[in-house]
């Protein structure tokens, strides 16, 4: 088996890289598109409330896991579970996150290409350039999707290319700001217009006559996944994270800052699409509040030409730029996840690592891009059960096999007092019952 020094390896160069870094991870386009009309039509306030609770008691809890193992093995999913446990099973769990986070970049790379697009269609658009415009929107066309989705691939693996310290985090020290600022100036342009106050009755004001067992299980999915747990990203962040590290303290930072970019998105987006209601734009697709590509490449863009104008374009170009800088910051840990098995365990340079997987994985995001029904079946087995599956099996690892013990033990590293916590004596609960129980509930759900 290959084997892996910090300095060969490399390593966050702060805490922060670290942070923003992992918050990066987890922040896509799920958070942009598909929770803020969760939300609106679920409860409001009571929802938020909810889902809060299970992303720190389902999604906190499981973080710190990943990120422990990690930390302790120093490699990437696969190399980690061999180098910490004589299990023969739970490598075959690395292998499938390598594969789950393979398999998400190849359709992601499609849909953050077709959002890289359409902020250059609102520019065509605003010049009267129709034709260009209706090309870049056409999402049924293989080559224009094939050939931005390239552009996307390109730039994510010249990050990775960089590195830990010099790549990934440079990238993301520099991304995620620009993305929460873009986020907030646009809210306060969206409230300040006629129509979005019913937008924001609809996002803050809680309904709890609709809190029940389906809506807690609906919020408790909803936080998993917009944490980007269950395919190794974290376990891999975490084998770049030094030793002085807080793992808890980090784990609850990058929770805070998914949860709290998800709340500004829907601050933004459930206004927004209201304020769009209220110029004449439908925005309910069967019945319900549209979410996922209905919302973000029809309803928003028909809502900027009707503002129309250097405002219209100005809103348009931002807000396609922020999806864009959402999904780049997924993209890299999916990629970074595949990336870091090769130089582990074959001994693989970085660069030629980076340049062989990514290329492979695009010729697969090629079919994709001429056959976008793909997407919707490979989101189904490699997300909606992939990532709960995986989730699942790290839990199970931790909790029955390496034991919650071993793990609180690499967590004094940088946390010298942590079995006198709170956390020390709650945490090996929530490890051992309570989220492996959640998450194989909505990982069954799936086939009910």
């Amino acid at each position: 088996m290959a084997t892996s020094t910090a300095s060969t390896r490399g390593t966050w160069n702060s805490k922060l890289g670290f942070i923003l870094a992992a918050a990066g991870s987890a922040v896509g386009l799920g958070n942009i598109w598909a929770f803020p009309t969760k939300v609106a039509t679920e409860g409001g306030a009571a929802y938020l409330l909810i889902y809060l609770l299970c992303t720190f008691a389902i999604g906190f809890p499981v973080m710190a896991a990943e990120i422990t193992i990690g930390r302790r093995a120093g490699k990437n999913p696969v190399g980690a579970f061999k180098a910490i446990s004589n299990n023969t099973f739970f490598p075959l769990v690395g292998i499938w996150g390598v594969i789950c986070g393979v398999m998400i970049l190849s359709f992601y790379t499609v849909i953050a290409g077709w959002a890289f697009g359409f902020a250059f269609e609102e520019i065509f658009y605003f010049f009267g350039w129709a034709e260009a415009a209706e090309w870049l929107t056409d999402t049924g066309n293989g080559f224009k999707n094939a050939l931005i989705a390239a552009v996307f691939m390109l730039g994510t693996i010249k990050i990775i290319t960089g590195g830990v310290s010099e790549g990934i985090e440079r990238a993301t020290k520099a991304m995620m700001p620009m993305l929460i600022t873009i986020i907030v100036v646009m809210i306060i342009y969206v409230l300040s217009q006629p129509g979005s106050s019913e937008g924001i009755s609809a996002y803050l004001l809680p309904d709890f006559s609709k809190i029940n067992a389906g809506l807690i299980f609906s919020a408790m999915g909803q936080a998993f996944f917009s944490l980007s747990l269950g395919m190794g990203a974290l376990i891999t962040y975490g084998s770049y994270l030094s030793k002085r590290e807080n793992i808890p303290q980090a784990a609850a930072f990058v929770t805070i800052a998914d949860v709290g970019i998800a709340f500004l998105a829907g601050l933004l987006i459930v206004p927004a699409m209201y304020l769009a209601q209220s110029q004449g734009i439908n925005i309910n697709v069967g019945g319900s509040l549209a979410s996922s590509t209905d919302l973000v490449f029809q309803i928003l863009p028909a809502l900027f030409h009707s503002i129309g104008g250097g405002i219209g374009l100005i809103l348009g170009v931002t807000f396609f730029l922020l999806l864009s800088i959402a999904a780049l910051t997924s993209t890299i840990s999916l990629l970074e996840v595949p990336v870091s098995y090769v130089i582990d365990e074959f001994e693989v340079k970085r660069k030629k690592a980076a340049w062989s997987v990514g290329l492979f994985i695009f010729v697969i995001s090629a079919a994709v891009a001429y056959f976008p029904a793909l997407i919707g079946w490979f989101d189904y087995l490699f997300s909606s059960i992939g990532l709960p599956l995986g989730g699942f099996l790290i839990c199970i690892f931790v909790g029955y096999f390496w034991k919650t013990d071993q793990a609180i033990a690499e967590m004094e590293n940088g946390y010298s007092n942590i079995r006198n916590s709170l956390f020390a004596k709650a945490w090996p609960i929530f490890i051992k019952f309570i989220c492996p129980a959640a998450i194989l509930y909505n990982l069954l759900s799936n086939f009910l």
